[in-house]
């Protein structure tokens, strides 16, 4: 389950390198009354429009949406990843010459939503809303494509001897549909469970037993994502890159750098 706010429910959305943000500030339920917009915020259907510009959307003869590979998009991304990979050869240069950060063998971990695998289809079809059911069964159907060159990013760390980890708050429920998209859109790395770290709510891993029993779950997506990183961490590895869509897949620490990757489509508290 994403805790979201969507673009049709008057959701925050932005891109990246410059691009502008839009915030529709309606307040919640838990918000003060000081945060409410004092003008009219950016319309909605001309926002959809620009997202879609951004994306470059295209929709196939199959019926399903599509990101051009030039897009502000795509190229939003190459910019992002052409700087992690100078940071991955060095940190894996430095790891090789003894001198890493944490004295771990270095590792990158990724989020898998919209940061390895691209739901833009997702959010065309269901016109930028949520819903459990739907979004499950496009989890378990595993047809999502690649985010734009991840997967060549991770072919390069692995190939550098950095290891590869995926964090995602997709449910425990959804990891085989999770894990079977990944090798079909092209990740070849280690897959298990050891390697791909999903949201575990009725048996939850023991070093998250400040938030989290089975009997409770209380952790905030940072909680959970800062916590397994620095589980990872302490099974002998330096993360010297994080790379996710969201800001709460970055906070927390427990990363040498961080890359935010662009998604103006939903946002995940």
């Amino acid at each position: 389950m994403r805790k979201t706010l969507r673009v049709a429910g008057l959701a925050t959305a932005c891109t990246v390198a410059g691009a502008a943000l839009y915030a529709t500030g309606v307040a919640s339920a838990g918000q003060q009354a000081e945060h409410r917009p004092t003008k009219e915020p950016h319309n909605i259907g001309l926002l959809v429009g620009e997202i879609d510009a951004y994306y470059g959307a295209v929709k196939g003869a199959d019926g399903v949406w599509k990101s051009s590979p030039d897009s502000p998009y795509a190229k939003d991304l190459a910019r992002i990843q052409a700087k992690a990979k100078k940071d991955i050869k060095k940190a894996a240069e430095r790891a090789h010459h003894g001198h890493g950060g944490h004295g771990g063998k270095p590792a990158i971990v990724l989020d898998v939503d919209d940061t390895a695998l691209l739901s833009f289809d997702y959010e065309k079809s269901v016109n930028y809303t949520y819903d459990n059911d739907s979004w499950d069964a496009y989890v378990k159907a595993a047809k999502r494509p690649a985010v734009f060159g991840m997967p060549e990013l991770v072919k390069y760390a692995k190939k550098r001897g950095v290891e590869v980890f995926f964090l995602t708050g997709l449910a425990e429920t959804q990891r085989e549909g999770a894990v079977t998209n990944l090798a079909r859109a092209g990740y070849d790395t280690r897959l298990d469970r050891a390697h791909v770290y999903t949201k575990d709510k009725k048996n939850p891993p023991s070093y998250l037993k400040h938030c989290a029993t089975a009997a409770a779950w209380n952790c905030t997506t940072v909680q959970f994502k800062e916590g397994t990183r620095k589980h990872i961490e302490s099974t002998g590895y330096d993360i010297v890159g994080s790379f996710g869509d969201q800001v709460s897949d970055l906070a927390g620490g427990y990363a040498d750098k961080t890359y935010k990757l662009p998604n103006p489509t939903y946002f995940v508290g």
